[in-house]
């Protein structure tokens, strides 16, 4: 299947825009909550985030299969807000990849053009390209059942993309995989959408199926957004609590803030750490907590890395390449330290409960966010 014409230059214009949308369910649920957004053709967006935070019926609405109490959207430019699913061109793949038991893999993947009256030799030509793009030439004669899971959701996405939709929905594509076949289908996925370049939207809440695939991630809380940005950008600059909490894992420790003009020292036990990025309205004297990932956390003290502290070892738990040492630095607080086991630890090699190790961090990993936010978060067991 081939780019759409002007793919490439096109790639980052908008195509779809969400402008105030609201749903509310009965019982008075507010499902989506006065979100806007804006799409950008031919990426790889996903919306992130626990059940019942309004990714899944954001998805619908975008599908026509279910429709806003409140704003519109628009494709291309034109309102579809109240358009019917077969009106717009989009298409979805559903997490139990619905095929039809009785047909084979060639009748099910040319099904929507056979409905559509497409001529049966070009159903034909275009089947054999779509086996072709997913690596199944062989299997067109196959019922589903003959097929592995990974199999059955090629098949699925083939289906999904016959008709050349401008936008593909995918509502947790990799669920009914086991942890091994989901891995080798993330980067297939992202292969697949890099070359045919049409711009896909997938629902997930697996925090790491999100960073591998998407060009940006939409946090999702409550029916509104959280956060828009790159993996990266969402995992090093977190700009909450409950962000910081749901992608990745994070130290979130209680500090004391002390602030001299632009400098800003946040203190827990007895180590003290000076934050690059606290913001204008960080007050001297505040208590907040503050957000480090452990694998910034370096071994050693590294005077480049601008914060040099040290702690108890509490525990140390090893996992092959790697290790987690828990550090008590005072007063009860605990810090995680994420060390890669392929660099160097020196002749003292791996420190041992009861040691006292130094550690370094660099002061602009360091965030500081509100305690009652990050209080909220831990209340109820993480974001997730």
């Amino acid at each position: 299947m081939a780019h759409p014409a002007g793919f490439g230059a096109e790639r980052m214009a908008d195509i779809l825009r969400l402008d105030h949308v609201t749903k509310t369910f009965r019982g008075g649920v507010v499902a989506v909550d006065d979100i806007s957004l804006d799409i950008r053709e031919g990426e790889f967006l996903t919306m992130l985030g626990p059940s019942g935070c309004g990714k899944t019926t954001t998805l619908r609405m975008i599908g026509g299969f279910e429709y806003p109490d409140s704003g519109s959207i628009l494709l291309d430019g034109q309102d579809v807000t109240d358009a019917p699913p077969y009106q717009r061109p989009v298409n979805m793949m559903f997490q139990d990849f619905a095929l039809f038991p009785h047909m084979t893999v060639a009748a099910n993947i040319g099904y929507g053009l056979k409905i559509a009256g497409t001529p049966r030799a070009e159903t034909e030509s275009r089947v054999r390209e779509a086996l072709d793009m997913i690596e199944l030439p062989g299997m067109a004669d196959r019922l589903p059942s003959q097929l592995s899971n990974g199999q059955r959701q090629r098949v699925a996405l083939a289906r999904a993309l016959m008709r050349h939709p401008r936008i593909l929905l995918l509502d947790e594509p990799m669920s009914a995989l086991d942890a091994k076949l989901k891995e080798a289908m993330q980067v297939e996925l992202k292969h697949i959408h890099d070359r045919i370049g049409i711009t896909f939207i997938m629902v997930t809440h697996d925090q790491t199926e999100s960073m591998i695939m998407s060009d940006r991630i939409i946090v999702m809380r409550n029916g509104r957004i959280e956060q828009i940005g790159s993996p990266t950008e969402l995992y090093d600059r977190p700009a909450s609590a409950y962000v910081a909490d749901f992608l990745g894992t994070s130290n979130m420790v209680p500090v004391t803030v002390h602030r001299t003009g632009e400098e800003v020292v946040a203190r827990a036990g007895d180590a003290s750490f000076r934050i690059a990025r606290a913001g204008s309205v960080v007050a001297d004297g505040a208590t907040m907590t503050m957000f480090i990932r452990p694998e910034k956390i370096r071994l050693g003290a590294n005077g480049g890395d601008g914060n040099v502290f040290s702690g108890a070892v509490r525990e140390v738990f090893f996992s092959g390449n790697a290790v987690r040492i828990d550090l008590d630095i005072g007063a009860g607080q605990i810090v995680m330290v994420h060390h890669q086991l392929d660099t160097a630890l020196g002749d003292a090699g791996l420190p041992a409960a009861g040691d006292t190790v130094t550690c370094s961090v660099k002061p602009e990993t360091i965030s500081l966010f509100d305690s009652a936010d990050a209080a909220a978060v831990a209340a109820v067991g993480g974001a997730a």
